[in-house]
């Protein structure tokens, strides 16, 4: 169950976003949770969350901005190497243009263009357009 976290958060955002609700509440709760919602808003994705009683079940509150198309979690954490994450990410990816992979690396979760930057691998989380 504990993989299923981040993917009933993140389809909670899609479809969120899909009904045209300006926030949504996710529960359970996790610090990698939070920390994908850090690079959304860092990349502008969302507005902004809230954190409410983390050290319980707890519950995150986000504002939504109505840019998030497509968002999912994958359940077999792929391991890549720091040379195949552009190759990666085409294949992943409709588009050059917008999109983001997140990668959970040894210098914690990072979206693809800063795992390049940093030239480090790991385990990929998930993706977000």
């Amino acid at each position: 169950m504990g993989r299923r976290i981040l993917n009933d958060a993140l389809r909670s955002i899609v479809n969120a976003e899909k009904r045209g609700k300006a926030t949504v509440e996710l529960k359970p709760i996790s610090t990698v949770i939070s920390s994908f919602l850090n690079i959304m808003k860092y990349r502008g994705y969302i507005k902004n969350f809230e954190v409410y009683d983390p050290h319980r079940v707890g519950r995150i509150k986000v504002e939504l901005q109505g840019r998030v198309n497509d968002c999912r979690a994958l359940t077999y954490r792929q391991d890549i190497k720091a040379k195949d994450i552009e190759k990666y990410k085409t294949l992943k990816l409709p588009t050059h243009q917008w999109g983001y992979v997140v990668i959970s690396t040894p210098d914690g979760i990072l979206d693809h263009e800063e795992a390049i930057r940093r030239n480090v691998g790991g385990q990929v989380l998930g993706y977000f357009l």
